[in-house]
């Protein structure tokens, strides 16, 4: 294909993800759109995109697309790495040999080979918000004009996804990432009426980490800071990406786990509270902090409104915490009582009785 060719091709790429940004809600859904486009116009064998949250520690949100895609991606530092050189110098990069290059970090289970990378920062309202990069297994696979066509599709994106990245940070805990408070309740009538109407099991964990005033008066509340934030980072490996995280309040987290039965939920909760309690969080400072942590879980009945739901999880919660602590209970299923028939209703059996058709 000519040059012309391909760059009719690139331009057509670009409104055609410009139409789907502009009516695609879910963050994720837009940013998987972004990475997969990335592949197809420049010769790359992955493509990822990240936003960062709103204090610039971390990364809200991002998506994968091509090799390693399946991988947990590494987590953000400033200044270290590619992608925190770019946030950190606001300035693009292209590496045509990333192993020759000590801004280049190689994640143990990265999945996938990197050579050549371009990354591009994505900029909004004079602000660094993320980095689209491309790389590929080969030595200087990308062009000026490659790199250019990135940047292109940086900025074509950024518009529409800026704006879906302050929606999620209104409904986001800046500090673990989790969903805010806010977000809880019309979530949780979202996946009743879900639940009712696919017929699927919906359960609810309350979580709570033990003893957590200790770790604040021994460390300081910025440790205790970087304890809440590995710990939320420790539930999302262990659940899927369909369940959501909200902190609640202080140390106090909810789980909800859609198409979830009891027993499932008890498997999960154990699960997180397990491996928690098995292996210590890394946080800089102490280098190593053990916590654990008290968990109740619930499962819908069908009937009950979203605070009986919330009120049967906590009281599980409680009963973990008085069983000792570091432990998964399960609430008891709602037993409803029977409905009685009201007063000078009829009798529902339409055969006359035995006197009156005797009467009769």
């Amino acid at each position: 294909m000519g040059r012309s060719g391909r760059r009719r091709d690139a331009v057509s790429e670009l409104l055609k993800l410009t139409r789907v940004l502009t009516q695609e809600t879910s963050l994720e859904s837009a940013l998987r759109a972004v990475t997969d486009v990335a592949l197809g116009l420049v010769p790359a064998d992955h493509a990822s995109i990240r936003l960062l949250d709103g204090a610039k520690t971390s990364f809200l949100s991002g998506a994968r697309s091509g090799k390693g895609s399946q991988e947990r991606p590494m987590a953000f530092r400033r200044n270290q790495g590619v992608l925190g050189w770019v946030v950190e110098h606001r300035a693009p990069l292209s590496l045509e040999d990333a192993a020759k290059d000590a801004r280049f970090v190689s994640g143990d289970k990265q999945g996938f080979k990197v050579r050549s990378i371009v990354a591009e920062p994505l900029w909004a309202g004079g602000d660094v918000i993320g980095v689209l990069s491309v790389s590929s297994s080969r030595r200087a696979a990308f062009s000026d004009k490659d790199a250019l066509l990135v940047r292109l599709l940086a900025n074509c994106s950024v518009s529409p996804i800026e704006n879906a990245r302050l929606r999620r940070l209104a409904i986001v805990d800046d500090l673990t990432l989790a969903y805010n408070h806010r977000f809880l309740l019309p979530r949780v009538r979202e996946e009743m009426e879900r639940s009712r109407r696919m017929g699927t099991p919906l359960s609810f964990a309350l979580l709570d980490l033990d003893h957590f005033k200790r770790v604040n008066d021994k460390h300081g509340h910025l440790v205790g800071d970087l304890v809440l934030q590995r710990f939320a980072d420790r539930v999302r490996i262990n659940v899927r990406r369909i369940d959501v995280l909200v902190r609640r309040s202080g140390e106090e987290f909810v789980l909800l786990m859609p198409s979830t039965s009891a027993k499932e939920g008890r498997l999960i909760a154990e699960r997180i509270q397990q491996t928690l309690a098995a292996t210590p969080l890394e946080v800089e400072g102490p280098g190593e902090v053990r916590q654990t942590v008290s968990i109740g879980v619930a499962t819908w009945d069908g009937q009950e409104a979203p605070d009986m739901l919330e009120r049967r999880a906590d009281h599980a919660m409680y009963a973990a915490k008085r069983g000792g602590r570091n432990q998964v209970v399960v609430a008891e299923p709602v037993v409803w009582p029977k409905p009685q028939p009201k007063r000078g209703a009829p009798n529902r059996v339409t055969a006359a009785s035995p006197k009156k058709r005797a009467k009769r």
